[in-house]
């Protein structure tokens, strides 16, 4: 039986993968590096030691990751100071079914807490949620399974007996090796094929993760 809903929020909760992508491409290319959106969902919600690795394979050992998040931060925040940030279609239905059915819910977020609460109370969804872990929280991020057996725990259950909803290849990762069911809600990309064995499903948008929970 289902207890718990984990959930990432970039990408998942919040249509703000794609402000991601598109502010590290800038921050790189503004930083010298010719940074496409290739590599931009190659890191997402990686922990930074693993980011850093793998931005240095593809740029070399000079690609300063500091100075290029923080330019990213600086950009993205401007954008979101303007324009807001939205919440991805159907994530309220979801999340007050899984009130209304009793179904805690945790959310495990690459983003920093004060940050991510910041965000979802801006759109009205934090109230939806019984706990908020952050992988800066956590001796080792995504893809590591920390974050997902620690956002388990804050809601007093085990990760197999939990769903972990993601949309990135990094965040299944951890969530598969957490023990949850894994449900990927494709966002900017789809399953690819050495993901597919990792999941419990696949669900088609977020109203969708309700026939998965019920069946």
């Amino acid at each position: 039986m289902i207890k718990g809903i984990l959930t990432d929020m970039d990408g998942v909760i919040l249509d703000s993968e794609k402000l991601y992508v598109r502010f590290w491409c800038e921050a790189g290319q503004a930083c010298g590096f010719p940074m496409e959106r290739k590599h931009a969902l190659g890191i997402r919600s990686m922990a930074r030691p693993y980011a850093i690795e793998k931005l240095q394979g593809w740029f070399g050992e000079s690609f300063d990751y500091d100075e290029v998040r923080n330019k990213r931060i600086e950009l993205m925040n401007a954008y979101v100071d303007v324009h807001g940030i939205e919440p991805k279609p159907q994530a309220e239905y979801l999340l007050s079914y899984l009130k209304e059915k009793g179904i805690k819910v945790a959310l495990a977020t690459a983003t920093a807490k004060p940050l991510a609460e910041k965000y979802l109370e801006r759109v009205g969804l934090l109230k939806y949620f019984d706990a908020v872990a952050s992988a800066k929280q956590v001796e080792h991020g995504k893809p590591a399974p920390d974050i997902y057996i620690y956002a388990a725990s804050l809601l007093g259950l085990k990760p197999e007996e939990c769903i972990a909803l993601e949309d990135s290849p990094n965040g299944i990762r951890s969530a598969h090796a957490a023990g949850c069911k894994t449900v990927m809600v494709p966002d900017l990309d789809g399953a690819a094929e050495e993901i597919k064995p990792l999941l419990y499903d696949i669900a088609d948008g977020l109203a969708d993760v309700v026939r998965i929970i019920e069946n």
